[in-house]
């Protein structure tokens, strides 16, 4: 069973918020479909004696029996009218519920997807994409589909049921008993075999989520398996993913099926008892022969009930694990909120940044950085600089408030970050990244990311400043073309240039640049630092550089080593300290 099925029923019940009348209709109507199907056999009960007593009137009279409208052919209609009801209301739940279950899908789509987007980044670098993108579809599906159908029979399947033993009681009670005796037979199987269902359907979308990540990473990282002839390896990493996909998906699907047929074999072994018992009945005449062919007919209409039930709630097993999973993700902690009055930013901003005293620490009790001050004045060119894994990112995202500092203050111009909003922080800010981003859309779109409200002419001259519009114009649908976030008819340079050309239509009042060159030649290079120096002017940047070469005119060059700024100076000064840096720079050009 789930770790609480209880709660996360009531969950599902809270998320159905505006929807729940969907599910009281559906519910009037399967009752009424109830009605009408147990309403049947009382029905053709007298519909038969009735038969019955006209053919026996004719033998009597010798003459041949035929149904007319008066001797059982309104009855007849009458039974006619009594499935056409039955059918009516099938229908009208089945439509009914099919909308209530894809609004509480949709629901839940809406709450995950505000939901990603206020975790904070330690959630994704914690996990694979696969995992997160599994628990949005595949689960969600598997809720959406079991919701739809499985709920739906498990009302009806249980209306019909208690209706059915109702109804029998009014034949004979010895007979209801017996059959109540095997239904309590069956429930008990079904509860033991729906514990152990529910951990097979968990363990099956955990496997699934595991193996959309590898997917995903293999898609993505085609390029790079490929160069390393690793494409075997990865092969056999999926397969074996797939492989436990599949062991979990039938051992799961076993459980779900595999008790439908044990309890039909039951209330077979009753029907036959039950038939005997009756069929004496039937020779006293206790029981008529309408009456015998009904109590027979509610035992048929109870026992599927109870076939459907066990599947209906192994099924329902699969919907509780999918949306305990989704919910397990609604309930990981937030970004920390924005101030409910956040302060503004000066106007115009001068773009002084001040690091004092910051403390971090991706982990409690392991500190990445213990006590880092800096100040970058109003249109300085700071360089962050250090060996992979020195905190220069780190140094950024806290900057970003991508992660939130453990200690001390990052203010800008004054004003500490954490008493404005992200959105605001951000927009002052642009960044190009080492890791070049295009959405699917046109180039044009992809230039005017930044300034949505952008004419043709700026989005142009932007692309004109990055040294990317002449290849732009080569293109056949020129800024219309039409490029997704993996294409392969752009080159990696120019996806990074297409992103600076992003930067600077933005035109933010601060810069970030992760090492914004190192994927274009040489010649382009030069064109694009011409370039970032233009945009760089008179505005505070940050450059995260591997490449000293492109930072030696920087205003102040921060040297990083495990979290900490073990020196800051200019390249000049650094020098002439013969630290860390002079090391640095000397294995770059010796």
């Amino acid at each position: 069973m789930p770790h609480d099925a209880r709660a996360v029923v009531l969950r599902l019940w809270k998320a159905a918020a505006g929807e729940r009348w969907r599910l009281v209709v559906a519910t009037i109507f399967a009752v009424l479909y109830v009605v009408a199907t147990l309403a049947t056999p009382i029905y053709s009960a007298y519909l038969i004696d009735c038969l019955w007593a006209l053919i026996q009137a004719s033998f009597e009279q010798g003459r041949t029996f035929a149904v007319s409208w008066e001797s059982g052919g309104a009855q007849v209609l009458g039974l006619l009218g009594v499935w056409t009801l039955a059918w009516l209301f099938y229908s009208g739940q089945a439509l009914v519920m099919s909308g209530f279950a894809e609004r509480l899908n949709l629901n839940l789509r809406k709450q995950v997807s505000r939901k990603i987007n206020r975790l904070p980044l330690a959630y994704f670098d914690a996990r694979q994409p696969g995992e997160t993108i599994s628990r949005v579809t595949n689960d969600l599906d598997k809720v959406s589909e079991v919701m739809q159908r499985g709920l739906l029979q498990l009302l009806i399947s249980t209306f019909t049921l208690v209706g059915a033993v109702i109804m029998m009681t009014t034949y004979d009670l010895a007979l209801t008993g017996l059959f109540a005796l095997a239904a309590a037979l069956s429930f008990l199987l079904t509860k033991v075999v729906a514990a152990k269902t529910y951990g097979a359907f968990d363990r099956r979308q955990a496997v699934m989520g595991r193996l959309s990540g590898k997917v995903e990473e293999a898609y993505t990282g085609r390029a790079v398996i490929k160069a390393f002839g690793d494409e075997e390896k990865s092969f056999q990493s999926i397969c074996d993913d797939a492989e436990e996909l599949a062991r979990a998906g039938a051992f799961a699907d076993f459980l779900a099926s595999a008790v439908a047929p044990v309890i039909r074999f039951l209330m077979r072994l009753v029907q036959v008892v039950i038939a005997l018992l009756a069929g004496r009945l039937l020779l006293n005449g206790t029981l008529s022969v309408g009456r015998f062919q009904a109590v027979f007919q509610y035992i048929t209409e109870g026992s599927e009930p109870l076939t459907e039930v066990s599947g209906t709630i192994n099924l329902l097993q699969g919907a509780l694990a999918g949306a305990e999973r989704v919910f397990s993700l609604l309930d990981q902690n937030e970004v920390e909120p924005d101030p409910k009055e956040p302060l503004a930013l000066p106007e115009p901003l001068r773009g002084r940044v001040a690091f004092e005293h910051v403390r971090f620490g991706y982990r409690p009790g392991c500190p990445l950085m213990k006590d880092v001050n800096l100040v970058a004045e109003p249109g300085q060119k700071v360089a962050i600089v250090g060996a992979t894994g020195a905190g220069k990112t780190t140094l950024i995202n806290l900057l970003m408030r991508f992660y939130e500092v453990d200690g001390g203050h990052i203010t800008i111009d004054g004003v500490d970050t954490r008493s404005i909003s992200r959105s605001e922080l951000r927009r002052s800010f642009g960044m190009v990244l080492q890791d070049s981003w295009l959405f699917e859309g046109t180039i044009a779109q992809n230039i005017a990311y930044g300034k949505l409200d952008a004419t043709r002419d700026e989005v142009e001259a932007a692309a004109r400043a990055a040294h990317v519009d002449f290849f732009v114009r080569t293109l056949p649908q020129g800024y219309d073309t039409v490029l997704t976030n993996d294409t392969e008819s752009v080159s990696q340079g120019q996806r990074q240039l297409l992103t600076i050309a992003r930067a600077m239509l933005a035109d933010p009042a601060m810069l970030i640049l992760d090492e914004a060159t190192s994927s274009v030649d040489t010649r382009t290079e030069q064109y694009i630092t011409r370039a970032m120096e233009a945009i760089m002017e008179d505005r505070t940047s940050f450059v995260i550089a591997h490449r000293l070469s492109t930072v030696v005119d920087a205003d102040l060059i921060l040297v990083m080593d495990h979290g900490d700024i073990i020196e800051q100076g200019t390249h000049l000064e650094l020098l002439a300290k013969g630290g860390r840096y002079a090391e640095l720079y000397q294995s770059q050009f010796a």
